[in-house]
This record gives structure tokens, sequence and C-alpha cells, in this order.
């Protein structure tokens, strides 16, 4: 494996053996349950019921920069705990979260995917991993100039597909770092700062009669009319039209 890999099990139970580092680990798995298995292990796995599971990858890249960001300093390999029958509700949760958005290819995209990757990645090296880790500086938010030049670069690539790494690069910061000061300085994460930018522009752009709404779809990023009347509907409780009927 060149990555990390997480194993969820969502249907069925059954007898699991698995030999990780020359050791053999015998349990059971079933429902609630993962498995880790670190990047450059090898691994021998043996069970005799059926299985549905997820498989979840994780690069090295993304947990060495993830794990330098949240240790505040450079870090050598990263290497995850033997796990074999895991139980952890926050694991759990991004896990089906992930599994979700790739079976139904919603329209969320790329950004909530990364940000999902990026919790993920943080949980397990806090809790699972095996160097230690130290607390970093508390979050000191964005100056109102790093704040400005986010909100021009949003601005002006709404319209586009944007990224978690995209936009901690405009400031020059790690993805978790970004994250972190961003949230302190407007109480959002970068996904949902990004949506309320979104939701903005249209609630704008609505004002004008003569617009259609797959236009302002388009102009906004959303990645259809579908969706931009999901976001009206979660955020605002109407759809498009209804809220254009209201002005």
């Amino acid at each position: 494996m060149n990555t990390f890999m997480i194993v969820q099990y969502r249907k069925g139970d059954t007898p699991m053996d698995r030999q990780f580092d020359g050791r053999w680990t015998r349990t059971r798995c079933g429902p609630g349950h993962f498995s880790l298995l670190s990047r450059s292990m090898q691994s021998h796995w043996n069970w005799t019921e059926g299985l549905v599971v997820s498989h979840l990858y994780l690069t090295d890249a993304l947990m060495t920069r993830v794990a330098r960001d949240v240790q505040d300093k450079d870090v050598g390999q990263v290497c995850l705990h033997d796990v074999l029958q895991g139980s952890d509700p926050v694991v759990s949760h991004i896990a089906d979260q992930l599994t979700m958005e790739a079976a139904d290819d919603g329209p969320a995209g790329k950004l909530y995917a990364e940000a999902l990757s990026v919790q993920l990645a943080v949980h397990l090296l806090r809790n699972y991993a095996s160097f230690e880790s130290r607390k970093a500086p508390g979050p000191s938010g964005l100056s109102q100039r790093q704040l400005n030049l986010l909100e021009a670069y949003i601005d002006a690539h709404l319209h586009e597909s944007l990224s978690l790494d995209e936009l901690a690069g405009v400031l020059g910061m790690g993805v978790w770092t970004f994250n972190r000061h961003l949230r302190e300085s407007v109480g959002l994460p970068a996904y949902s700062f990004v949506q309320h930018k979104r939701l903005e522009r249209a609630r704008t752009m609505l004002r004008e009669p003569g617009r259609a709404l797959k236009d302002v779809a388009a102009a906004c990023g959303y990645s259809d009319q579908a969706h931009m009347t999901r976001s009206f509907r979660k955020a605002l409780g109407v759809t498009p039209g209804q809220y254009r009927a209201g002005l």
C-alpha cells in the first residue's frame, strides 16, 4: 500500500485474522468497527463470512502536511497504530459522509471531500499515530489584510470549483492552519465560508429581474440549478424562485 487505508465495516459480521508487522491479531469485525493500515506496511488478512466495507485512502502527502500543521514543526514518517477492531464515532461519521459523497456524486464536490479528509487525518494523527503530538499555538485568526485578500480571491473565482489547498495557498498556509485561523476570524470553516459567499452572490443576482436562474447558479459556482435550490432551501427555507418573488 502506498497510502494509509481505513476499512469501515458496513454490513456483515465475521471472524477476522490479520498479520501486521509480523504479529497476528484475531477478533470479530462488523458494523460500527473500522481497521487501520499504515502506509508501506505489509499485511495478510483472513475472514470467512461475507462483508460490505468502505475503503478510504489517505495519501502520505496529505498525512505529512496535516501532521506538520498539527505539530507546528517538521515531522518524520507517519505511522498509524495497529488497529483491527476500532470503534470511534468520529471516524465512523466522517467515513459515512465520504462514502455517501462518493456513492451519490453529491453537489458539494471536491471542497467538501477535502475538508472531510483533513478532519479525518487530524483525528487519526491525534489519536492513532505513532508520534506524540504537542499542542499547537492557539489560533489567532486572520488579519484584516489576509481576510480581504481571501475574500477578493473567492469573489473572483466563485464561479469555479474551489479547493481547500487552493484557498490555503492564497495566504501561504497549510490547510489545517488556514482552516483554524479562518474559523477563529469568521466562525466558519472554509467549506461553509465559501457556501455562504455563494449564497450571498445568488441573493444579490436574484434582484435582477431578467436574470435566468440557471445563469445565477453558474455565476455562483453551483453545479446546476437544482444544487442552488437545495442550498437555498437549507439556508433560507425557500427556493430561489420563491425568494425572488418575495423581494
